[in-house]
């Protein structure tokens, strides 16, 4: 079929496998061209199929051989209907592992269901006996709560008061004024229920009790900070609340690692364009301008730069992990520097629907939106036809 992009909102209703396929081939191309790093060879990613997640399995797979293991939860196509980013990202990411020789199996369901992690664990004690790195990248806005059977939702709001700023129609470049009402108890209880660390802690007591984590283990989930003006909506709202619960789960997991001599961290990472934060009002806008200084200033990097770079420079340094004054490993200093948040602030003082273009990196922002799902590739003929009904192959 011929695969066009077909929006609604904040995503894209369509995915290209062909696009999907070139974008895991760049970033397979980037850790090649960088050199090897020193990640273990056997290694779990919780949530492997887009954004830093799937660049966690590249660059380890890539960076190091290591056999791979990712568990997504993604629709597969039908006659006529392209299935989600995340498949063909997966099919094609283990297509080229298998061909370069490297061991990479999947499992499509809900990771944060009991039967998943069965099934996670059964495969690992199978081919690799025992994980090295678990990697954590949820990134779902529901939870089904394997005890309870509650689903709950997350929410993007502010607590307290409520939060007015700017933030940009992505596909019209318009910025206006949104005001986002604060949320209730039960609103943060459920962010907090789907985001916060519950699920990587049952994750880890599930690998650690079958035994299929091996001595000195790392386990590491992501994060995010982010600037001043955004945080009475994030760090200081619902989403806040779940990375604070997430980030004190990491202490309570490195107790639980203590007899393997493990480590649990979590990582900060820098802003990026996800079909994640695409959700969060303000954060688009942001990221233009961004994208904008980072670029000019040379240091921009994407997922795939941001995770190599974790690897090498932070997590598997051979010294001791370098953490911020709250044991967190930090690869958005380069975001954070004082320099580039000072511009930032400067043109988002200045910016509006008339100037966008010219002071932030509004079609970056959109090139790389898109990207995500196979569109916009110089190396793709999208008038061609293309087969949706790809699989991913065990």
């Amino acid at each position: 079929m011929i695969i066009e992009p077909r929006m609604r909102g904040f995503i894209c209703l369509t995915a290209h496998p062909d696009g999907c396929k070139e974008n895991v081939r760049q970033q397979i191309e980037y850790v090649k061209q960088q050199g090897a790093i020193n990640v273990p060879k056997r290694v779990l990613v919780i949530g492997a199929s887009t954004g830093f997640g799937l660049a966690s399995r590249i660059a380890a797979a890539y960076g190091s051989g290591a056999s791979t293991i990712g568990v997504y939860f993604e629709k597969e196509a039908s006659e006529g209907k392209t299935a989600t980013p995340g498949l063909y990202n997966t099919a094609a990411f283990q297509d080229f592992a298998h061909a370069d020789g490297l061991y990479a199996k999947g499992i499509n369901g809900d990771a944060y269901s009991n039967e998943v992690k069965q099934q996670t664990i059964d495969l690992i004690k199978a081919d690799l006996g025992q994980v090295d790195l678990v990697i954590y990248s949820l990134a779902s806005p529901v939870r089904t709560d394997p005890a309870t059977g509650v689903l709950h939702r997350s929410v993007l709001k502010p607590i307290g008061e409520p939060y007015t700023n700017k933030t940009v129609d992505i596909h019209t470049g318009k910025i206006t004024d949104i005001t986002i009402n604060p949320a209730t108890e039960e609103e943060i209880e459920n962010t907090i229920k789907v985001m916060g660390g519950e699920d990587w802690s049952l994750w880890i007591d599930a690998l650690q009790e079958a035994g299929a984590l091996a001595e000195g283990a790392k386990t590491v989930a992501y994060s995010y900070i982010g600037p001043d003006l955004t945080q009475p909506l994030y760090r200081q709202g619902t989403i806040g609340r779940a990375k604070d619960h997430l980030e004190a789960t990491a202490g309570s997991i490195n107790e639980k690692l203590k007899p393997l001599n493990g480590e649990a961290y979590v990582s900060v990472n820098k802003a990026l364009v996800t079909q994640s934060s695409a959700a969060i009002p303000v954060v688009p806008l942001y990221i233009s301008l961004l994208y904008k200084v980072m670029k000019e200033k040379g240091n921009h990097e994407g997922c795939i730069e941001q995770i190599y770079r974790l690897y090498k420079d932070r997590l598997y340094n051979s010294a001791a992990v370098p953490v911020d004054e709250k044991g967190r490993i930090r690869v958005d200093d380069w975001e954070m520097q004082d320099d580039v948040q000072a511009k930032v602030l400067e043109l988002w003082n200045q910016v509006d629907t008339d100037n966008l273009a010219a002071i932030g990196d509004l079609q970056g922002y959109k090139s790389e939106f898109i990207g995500l799902f196979g569109f916009g590739s110089d190396a793709v003929d999208y008038t061609a036809e293309a087969n949706e009904l790809v699989r991913v192959n065990n």
